[in-house]
């Protein structure tokens, strides 16, 4: 395993980003930044054994400080939709900024995306990583509480990447992590995902509003263009009806890592399957993408790339029928998902 460190950059306030860059005996290439505890490369070898940048993102930290769909990075205090930007917390109504419409998205207008990360790396033998820690303060973007964060980023030699997500709270509060990765297993700007081949091991999904917001069912999948749980082509779903941002529900909390979601790209070779200890899983098709110029001045274009956000369920603080995702004083929020990578 190589491990190796450089400053990426400064904020406006004067601080430094750091970016540690994580390589094992496999040609696997990772690369963390301290600005939103982002994931901001990864580069696997295709059939061929050519490395290429399978991530959307930018080569310089200006291009993460501006506007972008949170290429990489780390999602909280919520990750998903809060329907109104309201829920109520023993008794107390609380108000969060809403950021996408009628609705909070993803912690909101500065939420742990654009958050500054405290990190600590660490080497072995078979596996390396970087610890990275954040304290959201009481009332951060309306939240209750002071939520002590940590996100643990580790690859090893059999080609996982594992991320690791614990916190602690003073007051209680809604919690709900997750990675924001943008996917091209052809490569990053080569084109549209409409060649890879999704399965997602899901016999229920969650049916949203028109502001994508759950409407509280759980439904089946089956007889449904939901039903991915045999391999499909994601181009035919592209095409008939725009794409999916939905939330798919996998497996039950507490049962230990399940797959979640396979995919395969024909072309190269490359491969990626998920799994998870949450109970969902957020599969998006790059709907919203809209060619912002990133890595290399590459263009990333509406289906550009997928994103698998494993999470708790969308709005559960409003929806009483879901798992709930209230965190409070003395318990410990920890979940794990694991990405191998794979070339046939």
């Amino acid at each position: 395993m190589q491990l190796s460190h450089r400053v990426f950059g400064k904020i406006p306030e004067g601080r430094s980003v750091d970016q540690y860059t994580i390589q094992n005996g496999n040609g696997i290439t990772i690369q963390i930044i301290t600005y939103g505890a982002t994931l901001s490369s990864v580069k696997t070898p295709n059939a061929h054994d050519r490395s290429e940048e399978i991530t959307l993102g930018f080569d310089a930290l200006e291009g993460y400080l501006g506007a972008h769909p949170y290429f990489g990075a780390t999602i909280g205090r919520y990750a998903n939709r809060i329907g109104k930007g309201t829920f109520v917390l023993d008794g107390k109504e609380y108000a969060l900024f809403c950021n996408e419409g009628p609705s909070h998205l993803h912690g909101g207008k500065r939420g742990f995306d654009r958050a500054l990360w405290d990190a600590s790396p660490f080497s072995r033998p078979d596996r390396a990583g970087v610890r990275l820690a954040y304290v959201s303060p009481d009332g951060e973007e309306g939240y209750p509480g002071t939520l002590d964060a940590r996100v643990t980023y580790t690859l090893d030699e059999q080609d996982v990447l594992e991320i690791d997500y614990e916190a602690t709270t003073d007051k209680p509060t809604p919690v709900n992590l997750t990675n924001h990765a943008y996917w091209n297993l052809r490569g990053a700007g080569s084109g549209d995902i409409r060649g890879h081949r999704v399965t997602i091991y899901a016999e229920q999904y969650l049916p949203v509003d028109a502001d994508l917001i759950p409407t509280g069912e759980l439904a089946k999948v089956e007889g449904t263009k939901f039903d991915l749980r045999s391999e499909t082509a994601i181009g035919g779903e592209i095409e008939s009806s725009g794409g999916y941002d939905h939330c798919f529900a996998i497996r039950k909390r507490g049962t230990g890592l399940q797959k979640a979601a396979r995919v395969y790209e024909p072309g190269s070779g490359r491969g990626l399957e998920v799994r998870t200890t949450q109970p969902g899983i957020q599969f998006y098709t790059g709907n919203m993408l809209t060619g912002i110029q990133g890595r290399g001045g590459k263009r990333f274009a509406k289906h550009s790339a997928f994103c698998l956000e494993t999470e708790d369920f969308p709005d559960a603080v409003n929806q009483p029928k879901f798992p709930s995702t209230i965190l409070r004083p003395g318990e410990r929020y920890h979940q794990r998902t694991t990405f191998r990578f794979f070339c046939q």
